[in-house]
């Protein structure tokens, strides 16, 4: 199983994934939060055929179709991470941080 922990910012939630392979390019992807928003993804993400439109264009992304239905602010964190966590638990990719920084 893959984890993400997402320290999303000024809203101050805190946000953990777990990704799950549950055949060879479906997962389940499980996210807890305080944030009432981000809780709702959970209905839609609950199994994901990664083989249908989640690593092509950012417009067209399954994450992303459904973060815009759920989330309210365009900045939120947690699509990219869902998408990150999702490539860690297939293979596709190395678990390694990633990090925004913001100053003025």
């Amino acid at each position: 199983m893959a984890r993400a922990k997402v320290f999303a910012g000024a809203c101050g939630f805190t946000i953990v994934i777990k990704v799950q392979k549950i055949a060879k390019m479906k997962v389940e992807v499980s996210l807890i939060s305080a944030c009432r928003d981000v809780r709702a993804l959970n209905e839609d993400l609950a199994a994901v055929d990664c083989s249908k439109g989640v690593f092509g264009n950012m417009v067209e992304s399954y994450i992303y179709k459904a973060a815009s239905k759920r989330l309210h602010h365009p900045d939120c964190p947690v699509p990219c991470a869902i998408i990150k966590a999702i490539q860690v638990e297939l293979g596709g990719a190395l678990p390694k941080d990633v990090t925004i920084k913001i100053s003025e």
